[in-house]
């Protein structure tokens, strides 16, 4: 089981499923609601629970992001599909994740530079986020 939750303690997850290689995304989106890019994991629905309350913005029409009203730490990104996404910074402990890839990179920030030698893909590569485990 892995566990995580927001800055302030007032969410908390716990997942008994299998964890998906992190993706990074550095879509707009995630750019402004982090201040940088997303590193997310992701796991079967079924296989989390949430303690506490998570605040949702749906930030397009088929995606919705969850944070702690309290703290405001980014939690959770819920797109269609079976599985929810975790922002991998916000687990506990070792995680024994590393990185699969990145996504929308057309849309990176000019400050930085990708060179982790990881595959790049210029907008989203389900072969990397739709990952079934």
């Amino acid at each position: 089981m892995k566990t995580g939750g927001c800055l302030c303690g007032a969410v908390k997850y716990f997942v008994t499923g299998q964890l998906r290689p992190v993706v990074a995304c550095h879509c707009q989106q995630c750019r402004k609601t982090t201040g940088h890019h997303v590193a997310a994991t992701s796991a079967k629905r079924d296989t989390i629970t949430i303690n506490g309350e998570v605040t949702w913005y749906k930030s397009s029409k088929t995606a919705r992001r969850g944070f702690c009203g309290t703290c405001g730490s980014n939690l959770f990104w819920d797109g269609q599909g079976q599985n929810l996404s975790i922002m991998a910074g916000t687990l506990n402990g070792p995680t024994g994740l590393t990185v699969a890839g990145h996504i929308f990179c057309a849309d990176k920030g000019d400050y930085y530079e990708i060179a982790d030698g990881t595959p790049q893909s210029a907008q989203d590569n389900p072969n990397m986020t739709t990952q079934v485990l």
